[in-house]
């Protein structure tokens, strides 16, 4: 396959040498324009990268973007991911950047000398740096009259006008996704040799379990007593959720699924017991809930109106809390992959991990984790193989709204020494960070992380819940099976994508994950050219 003709691009103008960047620049300079710069490898671009962009765009009169070249970057470390070429067109695709210039030289010295920009952004993680490299360019740039500013761009979730702004067009992103797989040798044969290996794995969950009631209702008018809406009631669905889905898809895709939880004596707690015992779910439930999570959601023609929780936060007592100690400690030793769900309701304290990790990770292979709701403390994952958190639950969770996408990672990995991290980005996919190295007595241990991004795969959205659980089972178990983070992100992604196209929250099941694979067309075996 041949990368995508740039001469059909309409923003392949603003792709140029460095030559005459340099004309472009002084003339600007000449004309009273106010000249922005930034430099980097832009690998990938997410939103965060699009925060820091429009940030520096609106600095100034003209946006300068210039990118270390394929032949300087990231030695040894199997980088760049994205050609040169293809991350020029990445850049040069979005509205707020006027220039881009691909840089012949290892660093952005001899560009920032001859560019001259009146300012120089840099992410906020910048701010206190002591790194030689980058202090030999901020003298540059001030040599010339110029100023360093640190920002990483306002931090806006779920913006449109952030997606909008990311550039859609089909050709490009199906050349990048393709450079993707053939990078990391993501293909049909080898995400079914993993989904393969599915079947021996001894999987144990542990979190909270939720129920999700729909209740489908029809819009009959405004209430005449008060400014509301009058709904009829029709119909109600009850799913069982929480940690419960995040077992029933590792049973549904093929591995030996065992759920331990906390439950009440009431009848949605019997219903949990059916569902899991009907779908094959091996369960440990310690019995010491008044009453079980339940969250209601109003639909009007598969609209959701609004949500009524029914939960507390209830600590597991000492009796319970000691009873799912024992119980995970015996069936450890024995387990390929344990999961973790903390949905913030009880069954995972910070007590409970400190008692548990510990033992746990001098036995078993793979631990992977997850958090929801505003209890939930990432921080106390400590050594997990994988952590999936939302944009949001990174930056709540660190209490950081201002260093740019791979700071936050990176200072998330560093206080929990997690290996790998996914931060999933809503309609925009996931980010996947990977360390340069996976001992942890390596220098490079807490160097610079490595990342992909993947978009959504998702054809059409039908309903969001749920998703993030079909993710963390699919990559987890791509994990124990031996899949690399790269494949895990991507098979995860998959899970993810085909849980937004039902309604409710319901597993994902081995069949459907293959069938959907066998339509991906960026897994047809190809050889990639760069034009």
């Amino acid at each position: 396959m041949t990368r995508p003709a740039a001469a059909h691009l309409s923003f392949q103008h603003k792709i140029v040498d460095p030559d005459a960047l340099v004309e472009l620049a002084d003339s600007a300079r000449r004309n009273g324009r106010t000249i922005v710069q930034c430099h980097g490898c832009f690998d990938i671009v997410h939103p965060g990268h699009i925060r820091y962009l429009e940030f520096a765009r609106r600095q100034g009169d003209l946006l300068i973007v210039t990118l270390t070249g394929d032949a300087d970057i990231g030695k040894g470390t199997q980088r760049p991911y994205i050609p040169q070429e293809l991350r020029a067109e990445s850049l040069a695709a979005l509205e707020c950047v006027d220039l881009v210039c691909i840089d012949p030289h290892p660093t952005a010295e001899r560009i920032l000398d001859a560019v001259k920009p009146t300012i120089y952004v840099k992410g906020r993680e910048y701010d206190q740096s002591h790194d030689p490299g980058f202090l030999r360019e901020k003298t540059i740039v001030e040599k010339h009259g110029g100023r360093v500013l640190f920002s990483s761009g306002e931090i806006v979730f779920s913006s449109t006008r952030l997606i909008d702004a990311i550039p859609q067009d089909p050709a490009i992103e199906h050349h990048r996704l393709c450079v993707v797989c053939e990078r990391h040798g993501i293909n049909r044969e080898t995400l079914g040799a993993v989904m393969d290996r599915f079947a021996g794995l001894r999987v144990i969950v542990v979190g909270d379990i939720v129920m999700d009631r729909y209740v489908f209702c029809d819009a009959l008018s405004v209430a005449s007593e008060a400014p509301m809406m009058a709904l009829k009631r029709l119909d109600e669905q009850v799913y069982v959720g929480g940690a419960a889905i995040v077992a029933r898809h590792v049973a549904a895709l093929g591995a030996d699924a065992f759920l331990l939880s906390a439950v009440a004596g009431d009848e949605p707690s019997e219903r949990v017991t059916e569902t899991l015992d009907r779908e094959g779910v091996r369960s440990h439930l310690i019995r010491c809930r008044p009453q079980l999570i339940e969250k209601t959601r109003f639909l009007v023609d598969d609209t959701k109106l609004l949500k009524v929780e029914s939960a507390e936060h209830i600590p597991l007592d000492s009796v319970a809390e000691r009873k799912a100690v024992d119980v995970l400690r015996e069936n450890a030793p024995a387990t390929d992959l344990i999961i973790f769900c903390d949905f913030g309701y009880g069954v995972i304290t910070g007590g409970f991990l400190q008692r548990v990790l510990p033992a746990l990770r001098r036995t078993v292979p793979v631990i992977t984790a997850d958090v929801s709701g505003p209890r939930a403390n990432l921080l106390e994952f400590q050594e997990a193989d994988l952590l999936s958190p939302t944009e949001r639950e990174l930056r709540t969770n660190l209490n950081d709204y201002e260093s740019g996408l791979s700071a936050a990672a990176h200072h998330l990995l560093r206080r929990t020494h997690a290996r790998h991290l996914f931060v999933t980005l809503e309609k925009k996919g996931l980010v996947a960070f990977d360390r340069p190295t996976q001992d942890p007595t390596d220098p490079q241990w807490n160097a610079r992380l490595l990342s992909e991004h993947l978009p959504t795969f998702a054809d059409r959205v039908i309903d969001r819940l749920g998703a993030g659980d079909a993710l963390l089972a699919a990559a987890s178990l791509a994990l124990a099976a031996g899949g690399d983070l790269n494949l895990a992100a991507y098979l995860g992604n998959g899970a993810a994508a085909l849980e937004i196209a039902r309604l409710g929250n319901v597993p994902i099941d081995a069949a459907s994950l293959r069938r959907w694979i066998g339509r991906r067309a960026e897994l047809s075996a190809h050889v990639l050219t760069s034009a």
